[in-house]
C-alpha cells in the first residue's frame, strides 16, 4: 500500500498532484492528474490541457489514494521511474 514513507518506490501515474514551488513561477499552482513520468519530468493533465513540469526544481503536493497529502521535493524523483524504484529498494536493503 502506498504511504508517505514509501511513495518513492511506487508508481506516481494516476495520482492527483499540485505544484507548490517551481523555478518557473508560471508552474506554481498547476494541479491535475499525473498521466506520464519521464526521468526529468511529470506530465500533468489539467483542465486547461497537459503540462510538462521539470522535477528537479519543483516541489509537489501529491494526494495518495487514502487522501493523505504528501509534499515531495522533485529532486528526489529525478531518474527513470523504474530505476528510481529499484534504487530505493537497494538502499532500503530489500
Amino acid at each position: 500500500m502506498i504511504s508517505p514513507r514509501n511513495i518513492l518506490r511506487h508508481e506516481l501515474i494516476g495520482l492527483d498532484v499540485s505544484v507548490v514551488e517551481a523555478s518557473n513561477p508560471l508552474h506554481c499552482g498547476i494541479s491535475g492528474l499525473i498521466i506520464d513520468e519521464t526521468r526529468n519530468t511529470l506530465l500533468i493533465r489539467t483542465p486547461c490541457g497537459n503540462r510538462r513540469i521539470q522535477k528537479q526544481y519543483s516541489r509537489f503536493r501529491i494526494i495518495l489514494p487514502d487522501g493523505t497529502r504528501v509534499i515531495i521535493n522533485g529532486s528526489a524523483l529525478v531518474s527513470a521511474p523504474e530505476r528510481r524504484i529499484s534504487q530505493y529498494m537497494k538502499i532500503r536493503g530489500k
